[in-house]
């Protein structure tokens, strides 16, 4: 029973999971104080660091506004410091690994013979 547990536990993609959600949790900080640093540049420039406060025409629609500027800045931040050099990492590996054309070896090419003739056989 507890074999069973630890071959669960060993998989690939279980330790694989567990990485990410670690490296994904740590990552979130980072973005969170990126996205708190634009934020006070905002209410720099506009007085404000946050919408909260706004009611256009008595809608509170502020605290929305906040969390919509907030999510694009996450966005923006995840997809221009994870998603492009990624990407970018995609296109060399692709442009530098060419497909294989090696001849099979001889007991490949001898066992296809083998299996071309015995179909012409039946």
């Amino acid at each position: 029973m507890l074999k069973g547990f630890k071959d669960f536990l060993m998989r690939g993609n279980v330790v694989d999971l567990a990485v990410a959600v670690v490296i994904g949790a740590a990552f979130g900080t980072v973005v969170q104080a990126f996205v708190k640093v634009l934020m006070s540049l905002i209410g720099k420039m506009g007085g404000q660091p946050n919408f909260n406060d706004w009611q256009p025409g008595h809608v509170p629609l502020g605290a929305f506004v906040t969390a919509l500027v907030a999510f694009i800045m996450v966005a923006a931040a995840i997809y221009f410091f994870v998603v492009m050099p990624l990407n970018k990492l995609a296109e060399r590996r692709a442009r530098g690994v060419e497909p294989k054309t090696e001849a099979p070896s001889e007991e490949v090419a001898l066992l296809t013979e083998i299996r071309d003739s015995l179909r012409t056989r039946v």
